[in-house]
């Protein structure tokens, strides 16, 4: 049996924790042999570190690529992808002869670099969640430039499968496997609220909002603002729930929001900040959770298999299919504290995820990927 070789682009926390039930069942068949390239978010200190995850793992091989700036503008950004792709030509011209196929995720600037730099190689490409739309964020741009650059594709739901079929001008190698960060709900044993305080220090015993907000990326100048009507009605809502936040990743504008939650932890001390709690963290966070709040695609996708509403602020994730767990608020103090009073009188979500598939998505992709 011919082993095929795979190379996973990772770049983030996000994608990673994505990644995780598919990179355990790829390391384990023999089938293939898995080469992990760590880069973006993954090697920044600033960011929590999150390569050192990846080698605890140890899923197989691991490449690193540093290629992100300490600030983060529209010409820091601008740069960090030029130099990315800068320093990802390198390893392609590397990795060519030893590469049978990359597999990427989502729609973050740095994949897209990462990407581009395959094209001149002919290198074929695996892009999973394709076809969304995020309105208020840049990632639009991105996430269909990997679709037209990738051979192979995997959605999380049938209405993205078309939209990607449309791009491509064909539904060939088009394939809808739900959400691949839902088998990780299926096969993560959680921590309870106990094994959570030992590990993090954190009681969620106590009646805990989940807080993730990063910056709208169309509407830039826009985001002093938000970070602080967000603040303002974190501190009230803090009177009641304790508010655990994660940091933003990096985006254009996510100093000011991370210097706004700074400034809220020290002068509220029911709020918590954390760089990054992993994967079983986070998602034992949101288990434990009365509800999350935010503009996390977290809260769109993997809130309502745990039972759980989720308040989706702004426009970041506007146009994206949503269950009936969400509930959509413009960024405003008022608006945003009414909102989570109602929900903090609702029962626990009991209805449907429309990004869950009946069979494992990473069980899906493996065998998909056998035929190709």
């Amino acid at each position: 049996m011919t082993t095929q070789r795979l190379v996973v682009l990772t770049s983030s926390r996000a994608d990673y924790g994505i990644y995780r039930p598919l990179l355990k069942k790829l390391s384990q068949d023999p089938a293939f042999a898995l080469t992990i390239v760590a880069f973006g978010t993954h090697l920044s200190r600033f960011h929590g570190y999150t390569i050192q995850q990846i080698r605890d793992d140890d899923f197989g091989r691991i490449e690193t690529v540093e290629s992100m700036l300490l600030t983060d503008s529209p010409e820091a950004v601008a740069t960090a992808m030029g130099l990315t792709t800068q320093k990802m030509a390198a390893l392609w011209a590397r990795l060519q002869p030893k590469t049978d196929l990359i597999i990427c995720l989502g729609d973050r600037y740095e994949m897209f670099a990462a990407v581009l730099a395959t094209v001149p190689f002919n290198l074929l490409v695996a892009h999973l969640h394709g076809g969304e739309t995020t309105l208020g964020a840049i990632d639009d741009t991105f996430r269909h430039g990997l679709t037209l650059m990738a051979n192979y594709h995997f959605t999380a739901t049938p209405a993205y499968a078309q939209r990607v079929a449309e791009l491509k001008g064909s539904t060939q190698n088009v394939h809808c496997v739900g959400a691949l960060s839902l088998d990780n709900l299926l096969e993560m044993s959680l921590l309870s609220i106990q094994e959570f305080q030992e590990k993090f220090g954190i009681d969620l015993s106590v009646s805990t909002i989940l807080t993730t907000f990063h910056p709208e990326t169309v509407a830039v100048a826009a985001n002093k603002k938000y970070a602080l009507e967000v603040s303002s009605a974190l501190e009230t809502l803090a009177k009641t729930h304790q508010i655990l936040i994660t940091m933003p990743n990096a985006d254009t504008a996510a100093t000011l929001i991370r210097q706004e939650f700074q400034a809220l932890a020290q002068r509220v001390s029911n709020v918590v900040l954390v760089e990054n709690l992993g994967s079983l963290g986070y998602f034992s966070a949101m288990k434990h959770c009365a509800f999350l709040l935010g503009n996390s695609s977290s809260g769109i996708i993997e809130a309502a298999s745990l039972g759980k509403f989720a308040i989706n602020l702004g426009q970041r994730q506007a146009g994206r299919a949503c269950s009936q767990n969400v509930v959509d608020v413009p960024i405003e103090d008022a608006v945003i504290v009414e909102a989570a009073q109602k929900i903090s009188e609702q029962p626990v979500f009991s209805g449907l995820n429309v990004y869950q598939s009946a069979n494992s998505a990473a069980e899906q992709i493996v065998e998909i990927l056998k035929k190709i």
